[in-house]
């Protein structure tokens, strides 16, 4: 099954090098890539060096694909004599920073042992095919051991309600929506930390998709971007605040401050249900016997006891999968201002309006 999957989810390897002349260039990819994704990785490595050094580690997405981008300093003396730094990129189509973290981090070592990319394109090979790849030197990795279920709860949803204590539930409140949110912090590391959380708001749907952790505000990237729904988005630029075209919630995690646009302030409105979901999330995340896990499960709990008052006001029809809600039907129950209206957008964002 192992073999099945990275066949379908792995799409390329590539090596980034920079010279002593300070040059930083694609030497190598397998089995190809675009130019355009080419491109994009090129700048994602040379401005996390340029701006804050050398980072270990960076994920992001662009276009529905997966960038996995693992960075080494080259001592002196090794095998790669004129290259001082190297960035193994790897692209697929699923979300799973600690597998690729951990291939990239084998394939890494093979580089600067043996100067060549021939031992990474056998072990990224025999990963494609088998699953696994084995070497006494460098570590083993076998895929199985990362399951996308332990991925989408690797982060802390604690931390976020520690920092964010009620105003919580206005990430969870703009994730049910559906709603466009934009993260910003100068630290890459913590922009990822905090973002790869957020989907896990809106377990039923358990999409990260939605993620987009690293991202330029370059013409490119913005306007793929735009192209999406919804989404967590997270910059290291501080103007992404001036950009409101990118965003409904804007996050700055420095000052923890949560700003929501006029444009979406209708949709957001909050109510008695906002505080009572609020306070679940709250006092589970600051519950010391509960998991991370648990803290999810009691979120997700509340939300299908939602999803399932929205449902009871539904119309079941054979034509659609999905029961309907109309928005008359939704008026006559008398329901508070902010519930109905969050209501009526909840429909919405699940494909159960009438329209």
């Amino acid at each position: 099954m192992a073999a099945v999957a990275d066949t379908q989810l792995m799409r390329t390897v590539g090596l980034i090098e920079k010279d002593t002349n300070g040059d930083i260039l694609w030497v190598w990819c397998y089995p190809s890539i675009s130019a355009e994704l080419r491109g994009l990785l090129l700048r994602k490595c040379c401005l996390a060096h340029e701006n804050k050094g050398l980072h270990p580690f960076l994920f992001g997405q662009f276009k529905r694909t997966w960038f996995y981008i693992a960075a080494m300093h080259v001592p002196d003396p090794a095998a790669l004599s004129k290259v001082t730094h190297f960035w193994i990129v790897l692209t697929a189509k699923d979300f799973n920073p600690e597998k690729y973290g951990a291939f990239t981090r084998i394939l890494c070592r093979m580089y600067l042992k043996h100067g060549s990319p021939v031992k990474m394109m056998e072990s990224y090979i025999s990963v494609l095919i088998k699953g696994a790849c084995q070497s006494e030197e460098n570590g083993s990795f076998l895929s199985a051991d990362y399951d996308a279920k332990k991925a989408y709860l690797a982060g802390s949803i604690k931390d976020v309600v520690s920092q964010f204590g009620m105003e919580t539930v206005i990430l969870y409140t703009a994730l049910m929506l559906k709603k466009r949110v934009v993260v910003y912090h100068p630290r890459i590391e913590a922009l990822q930390e905090f973002t790869r959380v957020l989907p896990a708001l809106a377990w039923h749907r358990q999409d990260w998709s939605i993620l987009h952790p690293y991202v330029h505000l370059t013409e490119e990237e913005t306007e793929a971007l735009k192209d999406c729904t919804g989404y967590v988005a997270g910059f290291t630029d501080s103007d992404v605040s001036n950009r409101p075209d990118l965003y409904d919630v804007y996050v700055n995690l420095v000052d923890s401050e949560i700003t929501v646009t006029q444009t979406a302030k209708e949709a957001l409105t909050l109510g008695k249900l906002h505080k009572d979901i609020g306070q679940l999330i709250v006092q589970s995340a600051e519950d010391p016997e509960k998991s991370e896990n648990q803290v999810i499960k009691d979120i997700s709990s509340k939300t299908r006891e939602i999803l399932t008052t929205l449902a009871s006001f539904a119309n079941a029809s054979a034509e659609r999968e999905k029961p309907t809600v109309n928005f008359e039907a939704l008026k006559q129950k008398r329901l508070a201002p902010a519930t109905e209206n969050f209501l009526y957008h909840l429909a919405a964002a699940e494909q159960m309006l009438e329209t």
